[in-house]
């Protein structure tokens, strides 16, 4: 009986033990002055932008907590594509996570107003909104999603290119067969401004444009360049009609273990994060750039959206009551 009481005590003991060192991987316990390592999830590589707005916010996290916290980016998809991180940040199995706006409209209704066509008037009201109360007011739309929402990086502006002609007005689209995004509002986009709207994978676009089952497709420079779109549409419209941005996201369990005092640092360090991954941002717009006009493409630039704007007042029409008041806040 003694030898079973002591192999159970001894047992217990053990268990203790097990726990006891399993408490560092707990965000809490850097209360006791240990460092906390935490995992970030991103799906593009080491250099592109967002790493690169990763890596500051993980720089200046462990600079404001004294060390007490550390932050691993795990680019290149290590750790699974956007979907994926998502359900593993809610989960609380990631801590970290930068993802595109448009997944993350499962998650919150309003988070899709980012997605409407030349929603801000230019770039600079774009990210002094985002930036602001207002853009906090909409990442704070996640909660009860298990999911917190600390910054914005920006994507970029999102123009067409088409193999047919140069696109100056509205009324040059009517005809073309574009390729969108399986997304009701991207079809609605293209359709009321004349065009056809043609959902199909990403990677079928080349040799779609190649062979003319479709005209063009729409997307940001460094996308135009890097999937080599370029070579077999020859015409890039410069006109920004949509500039959904990314996402720096946390998960609720990490955000419950944090103080009220390191929250504020988490919040500061992603806000502060995004002027760097701007900076980085623009400067491979900038190369993407050059490197197609290099190639002899016509970039056909448009200083008055207003034409664009307005034949697209359909899809404000439609998406009013669902955003209505959010792109008030966001446009005033």
């Amino acid at each position: 009986m003694k030898k079973k009481t002591l192999s159970l005590f001894m047992a217990l003991f053990a268990a203790v033990l097990v726990l006891t060192a399993c408490g560092g991987d707990e965000p809490g316990s850097a209360e006791t002055g240990e460092t906390v390592t935490l995992k970030l999830a991103e799906n593009q590589p080491d250099d592109y932008p967002t790493t690169i707005g990763d890596e500051e916010f993980a720089k200046l996290v462990e600079e404001k907590t004294d060390g007490r916290y550390k932050i691993e980016v795990y680019s290149g998809g290590q750790l699974g594509d956007e979907v994926s991180a998502i359900e593993q940040v809610q989960l609380g199995s990631i801590d970290l996570a930068r993802v595109n706006a448009t997944p993350l409209t499962q998650f919150s209704d309003s988070i899709g107003v980012l997605s409407m066509p030349y929603l801000f008037e230019d770039e600079e009201k774009k990210w002094e909104t985002l930036n602001g109360e207002v853009g906090q007011e909409l990442l704070d739309t996640f909660e009860g999603s298990d999911l917190v929402g600390l910054a914005f990086y920006d994507s970029g502006d999102r123009s067409f290119y088409n193999s047919v002609r140069p696109l100056e007005t509205p009324e040059d689209m009517e005809g073309l067969k574009i390729r969108v995004q399986q997304s009701e509002l991207a079809i609605d986009i293209v359709e009321a401004l004349g065009a056809s709207a043609t959902p199909m994978e990403y990677g079928e676009v080349y040799s779609s444009i190649q062979t003319g089952v479709i005209d063009g497709a729409e997307n940001n420079f460094p996308s135009y360049y890097t999937s080599n779109h370029y070579e077999v549409a020859d015409y890039y419209t410069v006109n920004g009609y949509s500039g959904t941005p990314e996402v720096l996201i946390g998960s609720q369990s990490l955000w419950d273990e944090l103080s009220e005092e390191d929250k504020k640092i988490f919040q500061e360090a992603a806000k502060e994060s995004v002027e760097v991954q701007r900076e980085a941002w623009a400067e491979l717009t900038e190369e993407s750039k050059a490197a197609v006009e290099e190639n002899g493409n016509e970039l056909i630039e448009v200083d008055d959206i207003t034409p664009w704007r307005e034949a697209v007042q359909p899809v404000y029409d439609k998406y009013g009551d669902q955003y209505g008041e959010w792109i008030d806040k966001l446009t005033k």
